[in-house]
């Protein structure tokens, strides 16, 4: 029974995924269940929209390449992780973060940084205990965003999003994220992370 894993330890659960994959409305509800459970869930999100990113979005922006980002969006994290991750984590909650450094890799690489290189730039940043990669066709996931504000509309396109998608796949043959089919309905694709989501909290308050 999840309520008697309300004194486990903090937890970092990370969900990656192109936009429409589900990643934000699955966090929300993760953080509810676990809410309802008597269990302590924070919700945050990357990027943290510091003044570094707001910097590179604005006064720096025609400076913006693959290399600049993949620097910014690393520091963002790091102020993120200090600020925001680390204290709830400290004070024993879930942290359930709606995208990572693994973003970095997929999109950077996809705009023209080796992959390596991003890894190698992200390798201070404290890894998930799980990160969960709802994976869904681009188009798609463009259909699903129709009409609604984007952070980042510069990424949105489908050429540019199936290169994406090519990363995210690597990272996964490379065991650094769990691949939830995410083309299926929302429910569905729900219960499958949340099995997930449960093991690992069983594992955790068992060890």
């Amino acid at each position: 029974m999840l309520s008697s894993l309300k004194n486990s330890r903090g937890l970092f659960i990370v969900l990656e995924g192109l936009d429409g994959s589900g990643k934000t409305s699955i966090a929300r509800m993760i953080i509810e269940n676990l809410s309802r459970a008597g269990i302590r869930a924070v919700y945050t999100y990357e990027p943290y929209d510091s003044l570094i990113v707001r910097a590179i979005k604005g006064e720096y922006a025609k400076y913006r390449d693959a290399y600049v980002d993949a620097l910014a969006y690393a520091l963002d994290r790091l102020i993120h992780w200090k600020t925001t991750i680390e204290p709830a984590l400290r004070e024993g909650a879930v942290v359930v973060c709606d995208r990572y450094f693994y973003s970095s890799v997929a999109y950077q690489t996809a705009s023209g940084a080796p992959y390596e290189w991003v890894l190698e730039v992200n390798r201070y940043a404290p890894r998930p205990d799980i990160a969960v990669y709802l994976d869904v066709d681009p188009r798609l996931g463009l259909d699903r965003k129709k009409g609604l504000e984007s952070r980042f509309p510069e990424y949105e396109r489908l050429d540019f999003l199936y290169e994406v998608r090519k990363v995210y796949m690597r990272m996964v043959r490379e065991g650094l994220l769990q691949l939830v089919d995410s083309n299926r309905g929302l429910h569905e694709v729900f219960n499958d992370v949340w099995r997930i989501i449960v093991g690992l909290l069983e594992r955790t308050s068992s060890s």
